[in-house]
């Protein structure tokens, strides 16, 4: 990687230096820091790499290729936030962080080329990721995956493609594309929710984002598929493209801002935390700061909508020994714990068991899986391993990267076990109660 300019500090703005200085060093991030817990090093800590974002910022040492690399090492699962008793900002001073190295960065490597195409090019284009997907859909029903699995040499010659090839989503047709359809609420009709359908999951998890309409209509709520909606940005936010992250969000305004309905739902958790946050990253822009804040709070995560509804009991059986893993931003920028497991504990039959570590991050973090190919996959292994522990049928997650990475671990590690959504779960279980 060679740097076309030494750009100092990293940021001026008063928010990202007073964050940076708020750490006081003392260590409460380190157990709770994936990254940090599998290497045991103090530069892939959080403290660590605020330590480094300082020494550049007071020109004490340069950007160089080393230290971008500890801080492109983070899976920005942001659980050191909720550890710090100083209120540390970490994901802010990391977003921040990577967008003012990101113009100054010209590597050449099929990694970074991909990278660039994705977050440009594809991710932001519902058509072009709809082709993608289309075609990776048919490459999973020829054989031409476990060729090249069983091809030595394939993973020394081209590593990114052979990681994507054994990470690739396990695709679950047919799509839901937004389009303008509306379904109508059953019996007596609570209000009208707008369903972001987003964009990796919409094209990957159709027959699960088909179960979360019949979930709301079930409970009173008509849905409506907003048309025009994109990608929320929170991949590219996370990468350090942010204009690309706030002209997505404010076309997601455009289209989904309405007085007419009761709240926008989204079912993932990466995207809902993208999806609240779009009053911060729009604050300094005078035509959207209102929009966005209206915005965001009509942001609903699907689980703590229907705890407060709240939403009707279902009556099917379901006689599974089920495990649950927080989804980093469900838990840790979100906040919300309790109400999966309150959704689960409803369902009959359901034997919900606590897993070791269930907060900890499994690896996934939106491109992490593909950019950091080694640490996540050490990250999945420690994640699989509370898994087994548990013996259960099933695991239960909230976020679509969590259900890719989970699913990828219990293939590459042989497990007897299932990775479901948890409105899945709910949604076979009012199988016989739908009108």
């Amino acid at each position: 990687m060679i740097l076309k300019n030494q750009q100092y500090p990293l940021s001026k703005d008063e928010k990202f230096i007073d964050g940076l200085y708020s750490c006081v060093h003392c260590g409460f991030c380190l157990q709770v820091c994936p990254t940090y817990r599998e290497t045991g090093l103090e530069t892939e800590s959080p403290r660590g790499r605020i330590a480094l974002m300082k020494a550049v910022n007071e020109e004490r040492i340069t950007a160089s290729n080393i230290v971008i690399e500890h801080w492109d090492r983070c899976v920005q699962c942001r659980a050191c936030e909720i550890a710090c008793p100083s209120g540390v900002p970490y994901g802010m001073l990391i977003e921040t962080t990577s967008h003012s190295i990101e113009n100054t960065k010209n590597e050449f490597s099929l990694k970074m080329l991909i990278k660039s195409f994705f977050l440009r090019h594809i991710i932001p284009q519902q058509k072009y990721l709809k082709l993608f997907i289309s075609l990776l859909y048919l490459l999973q029903l020829s054989k031409i995956p476990k060729i090249i699995q069983s091809i030595k040499f394939f993973n020394r010659l081209f590593p990114t493609l052979y990681n994507f090839n054994q990470m690739s989503p396990v695709i679950s047709p047919p799509s839901m594309m937004a389009s303008g359809q509306e379904f109508l609420g059953k019996g007596n009709r609570k209000g009208r929710v707008a369903l972001f359908t987003g964009c990796l999951m919409s094209l990957c998890h159709g027959n699960q984002m088909n179960a979360l309409v019949r979930i709301l209509t079930h409970n009173g709520y008509t849905v409506e598929l907003t048309e025009n909606q994109v990608c929320c940005g929170a991949i590219n936010s996370h990468s350090g493209d942010l204009e690309t992250s706030k002209n997505l969000a404010r076309k997601n305004i455009d289209f989904m801002l309405s007085d007419s309905i009761n709240a926008i739902i989204v079912a993932s958790a990466g995207c809902g935390s993208q999806l609240k946050d779009y009053f911060n990253l729009l604050e300094s822009d005078t035509n959207y700061s209102k929009k966005a804040d209206l915005f965001s709070k009509k942001v609903k995560d699907i689980h703590e909508f229907l705890v407060e509804i709240p939403l009707k009991l279902p009556t099917k059986l379901l006689n599974y020994n089920v495990t649950y893993q927080d989804s980093c931003h469900l838990t840790h920028v979100q906040k919300i714990t309790d109400a999966p497991r309150k959704i689960l504990s409803n369902i009959k039959g359901l034997n919900l068991i606590e897993m070791t570590e269930s907060k900890m991050c499994c690896g996934a973090g939106g491109i992490y899986s593909i950019t950091q190919p080694e640490l996540s996959q050490s990250i999945l292994t420690t994640k699989i391993k509370n898994v087994r522990a548990t013996g259960s049928n099933i695991v239960a997650t909230a976020n679509p990267g969590c259900v890719i990475q989970l699913q990828y671990g219990i293939r590459k590690h042989d497990l007897n076990t299932e990775v479901k959504y948890v409105f899945e779960l709910l949604d076979q279980a009012y199988h016989d109660d739908y009108i």
